[in-house]
């Protein structure tokens, strides 16, 4: 248990400084369900830990709320590691990297432990300028781990998964700089979204 823990914080450690040593290393084995595991753990973990956050801040513990928190939210989290697979598919296609379905869905697995930082974080915004940095920080750094997914681990061209990513930034830039970003930020944290609507 102990080395699996250990394992699991190394990882987490070469995503975040090593990015092109851990990506160069997945490979397909046909273990797609321990990716569908993880993703389904950090989701949960990342539930509880806002539930706890909300709680501590005043909210009222309900069995919706523990529904929400132990079984919706960790599904939404498969859910988004299958959506962002397709995308990273098709970016893949695109910039002439690999065509390998498991190999995808692992790079972005791998990379889930954010999905409770995120959840955390966003949980956290108090207020309008604070739900926009928690936002525009994680967008970027969903963005930079997405460039590093789709070069290293699906070993796409360099200089056309640039292109791609900036695309998407570019994409990204014109919601926050629109109204399109009161619904984006709603996603996120309502109560510190409405705030910047006062």
């Amino acid at each position: 248990m102990f080395k699996k823990i250990k394992s699991k914080i190394k990882k987490v450690f070469d995503v975040v400084f090593s990015p092109k040593s851990h990506f160069s290393k997945i490979v397909a084995d046909g273990n797609i369900e321990d990716a569908m595991f993880n993703a389904f753990v950090y989701g949960m973990l990342g539930g509880i830990l806002v539930m706890i956050l909300r709680i501590c801040n005043g909210a009222t513990f309900t069995i919706g709320a523990l529904f929400n928190a132990i079984v919706i939210i960790p599904v939404l989290a498969v859910t988004l590691l299958f959506v962002f697979g397709g995308l990273l598919m098709f970016v893949s296609e695109i910039t002439g990297g690999e065509r390998d379905w498991e190999i995808a869905i692992k790079g972005l697995a791998s990379v889930f432990f954010i999905y409770p930082v995120i959840l955390v974080l966003n949980a956290l915004a108090f207020n309008c300028w604070s739900v926009w940095l928690i936002s525009v920080l994680a967008d970027a750094w969903i963005l930079f781990l997405f460039y590093n997914i789709v070069v290293y681990c699906m070993h796409a061209k360099r200089n056309s998964a640039l292109i791609v990513c900036g695309i998407i930034a570019l994409f990204l830039i014109m919601v926050y700089c629109t109204d399109y970003h009161v619904g984006w930020l709603m996603l996120k944290n309502q109560s510190a979204t409405l705030a910047c609507l006062v």
